[in-house]
């Protein structure tokens, strides 16, 4: 089987949207985020989708000291293509989100590909007690909260990371996205083959219908033709349907507690290696395989992991 027709299976490890109270099994410190990347990556993960946070409260922590107490052991522990945010926290500007990208040069780094609503604030009606004092607020304020990523912002990360042979993963949550990616192709910003991660779910973005999912392929099929991969990440309940949606079609996917804290129906998921074994059972149920790190690193035209500043 050609490595282009290989899943990939990308692990969002503690990302910046849930917070400590919501889930034991959220990984918070360094210890936890070196373990539980580790663990997806054995389990069948081909990448790592890194934020950070401070142990102790476990709110997003976008400094360097805070991911160099984890990269290392990481990539010293385990093939796996390492993938860093640039998205951090949505109250974070593109200044504060893109350094880690710009210190440690991954193989990968996430980009945004677009202002929208970010809505958290309905997670409140489900979590009702908290053990942090900032968490409720967080939720709260997402009330009236724009995440920022205009086009001088996007450019910005495009030409502050140009230099280091990093690749993007770019986020898109709605259709207006796609388009604002191919501007930038064709201005030349971007090469192929694209790494577009569709997203679904978050309040303020596309939504979950199947015919959501396939208006997002279509487009992204008519706007890059053979020149990108795509990958899904379903928020919340909706990330295995939508997983097993997209790779019926073709696509990658992306799990992992960024994304959901969930297994099943009111079942929290014990851990991100839970969720990507999820992901391979249904991989390998439609008769496919699963990438490995090198296969990612192939299909994704990725520089390597001993190009990396960790």
């Amino acid at each position: 089987m050609a490595k282009t027709q290989k899943t990939i299976i990308a692990c969002a490890i503690t990302g910046a949207i849930h917070t400590p109270s919501m889930s034991p099994y959220l990984p918070v410190t360094p210890d936890q985020i070196t373990e539980a990347s580790i663990g997806a990556a054995r389990a069948g993960a081909a990448i790592v989708h890194l934020h950070a946070r401070n142990p102790g409260t476990g709110k997003p922590d976008h400094s360097l000291a805070a991911f160099a107490a984890f990269l290392p052991r990481i990539k010293q522990s385990t093939d796996v293509v390492v993938n860093l945010t640039s998205g951090g926290a949505p109250y974070m500007r593109i200044e504060e989100r893109i350094q880690p990208a710009i210190a440690f040069m991954p193989e990968l780094a996430s980009l945004n590909m677009g202002s929208m609503n970010f809505g958290l604030f309905p997670m409140l009606e489900r979590f009702g007690e908290f053990r942090h004092s900032w968490e409720r607020d967080y939720l709260e304020n997402s009330r009236d909260l724009v995440f920022r990523n205009t086009f001088k912002d996007v450019e910005y990360a495009l030409r502050t990371c140009s230099g280091n042979g990093t690749r993007f993963e770019f986020e898109c949550y709605d259709v207006g996205h796609l388009y604002n990616l191919a501007h930038f192709l064709d201005r030349r910003l971007v090469q192929p083959p694209l790494f577009v991660q569709s997203v679904f779910g978050i309040l303020g973005g596309i939504g979950t219908h199947p015919e959501d999912v396939v208006h997002m392929k279509r487009t992204a099929d008519r706007l890059f033709g053979g020149d990108y991969r795509w990958s899904v990440l379903g928020a919340g309940r909706n990330q295995l349907p939508i997983a097993a949606l997209a790779a019926a079609m073709g696509g990658n996917i992306r799990v992992g507690l960024e994304d959901s804290l969930w297994i099943g129906p009111g079942e929290l998921a014990t851990s991100n290696a839970a969720q990507v074994h999820r992901a391979r059972q249904i991989i390998e149920g439609l008769g496919l395989q699963v990438a490995t790190p090198a296969d990612a690193r192939e299909i994704l035209s990725l520089k390597g992991g001993d190009k990396v500043a960790f």
